[in-house]
Formats: structure tokens, C-alpha cells, sequence
């Protein structure tokens, strides 16, 4: 049963077939969305789709990699055609770089890492932003981390990319407040995910730097934990928040 939250909205969440992702699609869609599931690999966007719609909710699917362009702008396109326009934008998809330090990140590492976790969130935006001034109205959410205000807590691909984000997401906020878009970032800490290390032969360097802070890090967060914050940040209540950086890592940065 909807709460009205989200009715009549259209929100657009990449990364949807898994963790953090798949959890705001589902709630977002229990809260009236009607929910665009986007991901890389089908099997997760039909798995996504099908728990929304026995649910009764609504959703649609979208297979597309995103670290080509041309398939971030087919997304957009086929998402607006499909439904007529996008209120929420999720930009969560995101890999690790196997904590690779910078001596050990090989041009291609870091050119996969950038594509994913900045690339794709820009040029969606890019792309969206010009409907939703038209409308006056739209609201764009970055799943950032703690490693955007960090260095240790990741390789220097991923660090860099999340860095970027918070910075990519505080510059939409300055540029197009005044046309009616919020746009905010969640820093996660560690969650519950399938995003693993990213490589299945981590940096053993990377992983010593990053036990420096596993004496503070708390448990996992599940990824609901984390959907019920951008549920917060997407819809009216968070009228009055743009541009803000909203930490939840269960106190670990404040060790």
C-alpha cells in the first residue's frame, strides 16, 4: 500500500539490480513511484522488476552499460518515452578498483572506474537536467561514500571518482537551484553490497591501508538502511536540503 510519499512520480535509479540500488527501487516504488529499474546485467533488472510488480507497484526495465555515452543518453531517452518524463534521478551504479593504490592503477583500472562512478552520473545529468528545468521541478540523489572525504578507505581509482561526485553534486546544487532542482549525495560507509573489492586480487597495500580503519568500522549497514535515507532526501519533506552531502556510516568517520 502506497504512503503518498512518491505518487505520481517517475524515478530513474541505475544500479538497480542490486543492493543499495534494488532497495530504493523497491522502496520507492512501495511508496507510490513508478519506479525505471536500470543495471547492467538483465537478470538483476528482471528480478528487480518482477519483486516490485508482485508487490503491486510499478516498474520498468533498462539494460545498458554506463560507461559508453551513447548508452547513458539511450537510458534517459528510453526512460522519458516510456513514461513521459523523470522527477528522480538515482545515480548509484558504481565498482570498486580492487584498492589500488596509484603506482599500481593501470590506465584501463582507472579509466573503468572514472567511466562508472563519475562519467555516467554526468552525463546523465547532463542529459536531464535541460526536461527538468523545463518543468522547473527535479531531483537528482549521487550514492557517493565516505571515501569522497577520505583517502584511505579505498584504491585511489574509486577514492578520486567519489571525491569527484560530492564535488559534481555541489556544483548542480549552486548552478540550478534557483530552477527548481535539489540535488544531493549520500556518503555511504560500509554496506551490505555485491560490489565486493572489485578485483579477485585486491592490492595487498591497498588492504593494508584500508585495515588502518577497521578497528572503528562498525557492522554493515543492509541496504534498506540506506534506501529509507534517499527515500528522505527524493521526496518533499527534503524541500528545504540541496546540495548537502548527508553522511550515514553508523558513526565510523567520527573515530
Amino acid at each position: 500500500m502506497s504512503t503518498g510519499k512518491l505518487d505520481g512520480k517517475i524515478a530513474l535509479v541505475t544500479g538497480a539490480g542490486s543492493g543499495i540500488g534494488k532497495a530504493m527501487a523497491e522502496l520507492f516504488a512501495q511508496n507510490g513511484c513508478a519506479v525505471a529499474v536500470a543495471d547492467v546485467v538483465p537478470e538483476r533488472v528482471n528480478e528487480t522488476v518482477k519483486r516490485i510488480e508482485s508487490s503491486g507497484g510499478r516498474a520498468s526495465g533498462y539494460v545498458h552499460n554506463l560507461s559508453q555515452m551513447n548508452e547513458v543518453d539511450a537510458m534517459i531517452d528510453e526512460c522519458v518515452q516510456k513514461h513521459g518524463k523523470i522527477d528522480i534521478l538515482c545515480n548509484n551504479a558504481g565498482i570498486m578498483d580492487g584498492a589500488k593504490l596509484v603506482t599500481e592503477t593501470t590506465d584501463e583500472l582507472w579509466k573503468q572506474v572514472i567511466e562508472i562512478n563519475l562519467n555516467a552520473p554526468f552525463r546523465a545529468s547532463r542529459k536531464l537536467i535541460p526536461m527538468m528545468l523545463s518543468r522547473k521541478s527535479g531531483v537528482l540523489l549521487n550514492t557517493a561514500s565516505i571515501a569522497g572525504v577520505f583517502g584511505g578507505r579505498a584504491g585511489a581509482a574509486y577514492t578520486v571518482s567519489k571525491h569527484a561526485l560530492i564535488g559534481l553534486t555541489k556544483s548542480i546544487a549552486a548552478s540550478y537551484g534557483s530552477g527548481g532542482i535539489r540535488c544531493n549525495a549520500m556518503l555511504c560507509g560500509a554496506v551490505q553490497t555485491a560490489i565486493g573489492l572489485g578485483s579477485k586480487e585486491p592490492s595487498p597495500l591497498g588492504l593494508q591501508m584500508m585495515q588502518r580503519t577497521s578497528a572503528t568500522m562498525p557492522r554493515l549497514a543492509n541496504p534498506e538502511e540506506i534506501a529509507k535515507l534517499a527515500l528522505f532526501l527524493v521526496c518533499d519533506e527534503a524541500s528545504y536540503l540541496n546540495g548537502s552531502c548527508v553522511v550515514v556510516d553508523n558513526g565510523w568517520s567520527v573515530y
